[in-house]
């Protein structure tokens, strides 16, 4: 613990999940852990949010999977993962050894595969809680993604809610491809869900203009890091608005302690980050840092002081 900690009080919570720091790792950007360990104290984190897994082992989409943009990067992977026996037989308890909490992220293509992945993780050692990674496509509505509609959405959350350890948060993570995303937050709020994860990636495309076809192998991408930034904060500052009571777990190109601070000021509790780890392994170490020496600076006591204080 560092002087600005002591000065600071950084605890926070994720729906009644006590957290010692508000910056936890962002799904899908740090595979499980293991590849951060040499970098930074993972114990130290909020948790680790894993990459989301699936009933089954996926091999995920075919190659190039990413690309470079202008201040931020697509990615192509498709939920490459070992699948729901693989993770509880190798990645859950690699980080429970280590005392590193786990947000697991869950995906799935029916209603039905999120419900057994909740029960699968019922009181799993070192599982905190749920991140219900709903930006999937429905197979039994044409493949729209389940992000997308109010209704599918939280026919989602209401499941995993009753199937899940009732001592394990869920958080519906959100996508901002949609025309009104209070309206998606609000549903999934009623269906049960303690908390909201925001934001998934925005849908993108890269054509190289050499081939004249698209750079990945998957043609879309999710689009990722500062370029995204500010379309975030915003979701995160219209959700709060609406919804104060919900707690937000915030996220999109979080470089900095002071991007941090926006998504606190707009109304997130706590904070993933995600793309910066690329280039910085460390990242989440430093950005904590840096958050507390800017709610420091500008006379908070404590970081629930500053959650939301932007509406103020």
């Amino acid at each position: 613990m560092t002087a600005l900690d002591t000065a600071v009080d950084m605890t926070t919570a994720l729906g009644t999940a006590p957290l010692g720091s508000p910056v936890l790792t962002a799904s899908g950007c740090s595979a499980f852990g293991q590849e951060l360990e040499p970098f930074v104290d993972l114990a130290g984190l909020g948790a680790v949010v894993t990459k989301s897994v699936q009933l089954r082992p996926r091999s995920g989409r075919p190659t190039p999977r990413m690309a470079e943009t202008p201040s931020g990067m697509l990615n192509s992977i498709g939920l490459q993962g070992p699948g729901i026996e693989g993770l509880l037989a190798g990645e859950l308890p690699w980080l429970a050894q280590r005392g590193v909490p786990a947000f697991v992220s869950i995906a799935g293509t029916r209603v039905e595969d999120f419900a057994e992945l909740a029960a699968r993780l019922r009181g799993v050692p070192g599982v905190l809680g749920l991140e219900v990674n709903i930006s999937c496509p429905n197979v039994e509505s044409r493949g729209e993604v389940f992000a997308c509609d109010p209704v599918a959405a939280s026919e989602v959350v209401s499941a995993v809610r009753a199937a899940a350890d009732p001592a394990q948060p869920v958080y519906a993570k959100l996508s901002p491809d949609v025309t009104d995303i209070v309206s998606v937050a609000r549903a999934v709020s009623e269906a049960g869900a303690d908390g909201l994860s925001m934001i998934n990636t925005l849908l993108g495309l890269v054509i190289d203009p050499d081939t004249m076809k698209p750079v990945l192998g998957g043609v879309t991408g999710g689009l990722s890091g500062p370029a995204v930034r500010p379309v975030a904060v915003r979701c995160v500052w219209q959700v709060h608005a609406a919804l104060p009571e919900v707690p937000i777990l915030g996220m999109g190109g979080i470089r900095t302690g002071l991007d941090a601070l926006q998504f606190v000021l707009a109304g997130a509790s706590a904070v993933s980050v995600g793309t910066a780890v690329f280039h910085d392994p460390s990242a989440t170490a430093r950005v904590h840092r840096e958050l507390a020496e800017a709610l420091a600076a500008r006379g908070f006591s404590s970081l629930r002081e500053a959650v939301g204080y932007a509406h103020r």
